[in-house]
C-alpha cells in the first residue's frame, strides 16, 4: 500500500497530492500547527477526494477526534500509545511510528495495524539523522508486527528494491513519502506546461 504523510513544509498542497494518489492509497494527516477548525476543513476536503479515489484517511491525534471527524483511523505518536485501546474500541485503523526496537515493541503491544518504520534512507525531513538501511529496517518491521511501511527518502525505485530484499522475510513492505509525491506532482505540472506551449 502507498501512503502520503502530510507535512506543513510541503511546497504542494496536500489536497492536490491526494488527488493524484493511486486508488487504494492512504493519507496520514498531520498538520499539527493548524487550528482545530482549519484542520477539520482540510480533513473534510481530503475525505471528499478519498471517497472519489478510494483512499484511506488517517488522522494524527486522538482516537476521539478521528472518530468524530470521520477519519478511517488514527495515527498515534509513541507518547500516545496508551490510547491504542480506545482506538480499537472505536473501530479505527491504528498506525504508529517506529524508529527503534523499543518503539517497535510498543507498536506490537498496541496491536497497531500498520507501522511507519523510518528512516530507511537519508531524508530532508530529518537531515543528518542516522538511517536504518534495509537489514535493520526489516528487523524492526518484524519486531513491530502488522503492516510495515517504509518511510524516509523512499522513492518508487527504492521501494521496489526493498520489496526484493524482503523476499522470504515474511514482511511485505508498503511505502510512504512526503517529498517523493511533491516531486512527482512538480514534474507532472512541468510536463503539462510544456504540452500547453503553442507551436
Amino acid at each position: 500500500m502507498l501512503w502520503l504523510l502530510s507535512d506543513e513544509r510541503m511546497t504542494v498542497p496536500v489536497a492536490r497530492l491526494a488527488a493524484q494518489l493511486p486508488p487504494g492509497s492512504g493519507i496520514v494527516l498531520r498538520h499539527d500547527s493548524l487550528t482545530a477548525a482549519e484542520r477539520w476543513r482540510l480533513l473534510r476536503r481530503l475525505r471528499r477526494i478519498a471517497a472519489a479515489r478510494r483512499l484511506v484517511i488517517i488522522l494524527a491525534g486522538s482516537p476521539a477526534h478521528a472518530r468524530r471527524w470521520g477519519a478511517d483511523g488514527v495515527h498515534l505518536r509513541q507518547r500516545q500509545a496508551g490510547r491504542a485501546g480506545q482506538a480499537h474500541r472505536l473501530g479505527l485503523l491504528l498506525t504508529m511510528p517506529v524508529h527503534d526496537a523499543r518503539e517497535a515493541r510498543a507498536a506490537r503491544r498496541a496491536n497497531a495495524g500498520a507501522t511507519f518504520v523510518s528512516p530507511l534512507h537519508p531524508t530532508r525531513s530529518h537531515p543528518g539523522a542516522a538511517t536504518l538501511g534495509p537489514a535493520a529496517w526489516l528487523r524492526l518491521a518484524r519486531l513491530a508486527g502488522g503492516q510495515a511501511i517504509a518511510l524516509g527518502g523512499v522513492t518508487p525505485v527504492r521501494a521496489r528494491a526493498l520489496l526484493r530484499q524482503s523476499a522470504g522475510s515474511g514482511v511485505e513492505p508498503g511505502w510512504a513519502a512526503i517529498d517523493a509525491w511533491a516531486e512527482k506532482a512538480a514534474k507532472r505540472r512541468a510536463r503539462q506546461k510544456r504540452n500547453c506551449v503553442p507551436t
